[in-house]
């Protein structure tokens, strides 16, 4: 929920996260000159993206947040999925018993067949089996195929509750809801309130929760805006708009008048690399100033080191699953002054902060 002043928001999003870092095995201790490490999906530059095991690695290699995607099964629980289409990510489209599920659904006003998670139960999900979404770029990650089941948010939340205990850190979770306006649209399903629901469960609804929620929608940042106190995040893509307010667009919204209305009903944005450093000159675009003047913590999205993910300019020899000069981009970001980054890589991450901090 919206109370922070700028200060006030430094302060409370460092505390959520400082026991972690601190007491890290990493040794890459949070503080003012150190962003958040934020584990995208998990350690998913080495285990299946979505997994325990991801989770619990992005865990042991430092993070300070693991982040779920989280979609709904069709009897309303909340699992860790990239997408409600599951055929990139798990067994099911090898599955005969479920081929008659494939259908197709306009998703982000784009027609896309597969298989959907609103049309399984939490007993039959948990019969697939997680793969690696990009293999041909993380074949080590793909060896690990069809070893792990679809976790719910609440085994997430257990598992993180047992590394706590485990480690004596304390450790944050940063989900996101994927397309809750299409599920309410399409399948009457009400993610937000499934969330409300969950995090109340574990106590997780307060401002001193170390959570984020994030979205890449505004309806459903206002309506949690005005149900919890936990931090909310307003995720924004390069291109287009929010799907719920097709007469927004996000580079409007990424102006002080934009920064300084999305500041009514959230406490940071969620923008892609882009916004905060032009790739070209490697110098800083301005959005993060724009945005602390704002109240709003800024965590861009997502280092990745393979030359596959990475700009032409900063591309290696080799195929695209190579590491590209991903240490050039990521030290010119951090040197933006966001708060905090989203990595897929998150040993790679940890050293670079370290070795930064001698």
């Amino acid at each position: 929920m919206v109370r922070f002043a700028f200060i006030g928001l430094m302060v409370s999003a460092l505390s959520f996260s400082t026991p972690a870092a601190a007491d890290s095995a990493s040794g890459a201790t949070a503080g003012p000159d150190r962003p958040l490490i934020i584990a995208h999906r998990g350690a998913s530059g080495e285990r299946p993206e979505h997994t325990l095991a991801a989770y619990e690695l992005a865990i042991d290699l430092g993070a300070d947040y693991i982040e779920p995607d989280l979609v709904v099964t069709k009897d309303l629980v909340l699992v860790s999925r990239h997408e409600n289409e599951l055929s990139g990510t798990t067994d099911v489209a090898g599955r005969e018993e479920f081929e008659t599920r494939r259908r197709t659904k306009t998703i982000d006003g784009r027609q896309v067949a597969g298989w959907f998670a609103e049309d399984f139960t939490l007993a039959e999900l948990r019969t697939l089996r997680a793969r690696e979404r990009v293999g041909n770029i993380r074949p080590d990650s793909a060896t690990y195929n069809d070893l792990y089941q679809i976790s719910t948010f609440a085994e997430i939340i257990q598992l993180v509750r047992a590394k706590e205990a485990e480690t004596g850190r304390a450790i944050g979770l940063y989900p996101e809801l994927k397309h809750p306006t299409l599920l309410l649209e399409q399948e009457g399903i009400d993610m937000v309130d499934l969330l409300v629901s969950e995090l109340r469960q574990f106590g997780l609804d307060g401002a001193d929760a170390r959570v984020f929620v994030q979205i890449f929608e505004v309806g459903p940042l206002q309506r949690l805006n005005q149900r919890i106190d936990t931090p909310l995040v307003l995720l924004v893509h390069p291109q287009g708009g929010p799907y719920d307010e097709p007469d927004l667009r996000w580079a409007d919204m990424m102006t002080p008048t934009g920064l300084a209305e999305i500041a009514e009903y959230a406490d940071g944005i969620g923008p892609g690399l882009s916004y905060v450093l032009n790739t070209d000159t490697m110098e800083p675009t301005g959005l993060v100033a724009e945005a602390h003047a704002a109240g709003l913590t800024v965590h861009p999205w997502t280092l990745r080191k393979e030359n596959g993910f990475l700009p032409a300019s900063l591309q290696a020899e080799g195929s695209p699953a190579a590491d590209g000069q991903y240490r050039r981009l990521w030290t010119a970001a951090i040197a933006t002054g966001a708060d905090g980054f989203f990595t897929d890589n998150v040993r790679e991450f940890v050293a670079l902060l370290e070795a930064d901090g001698e």
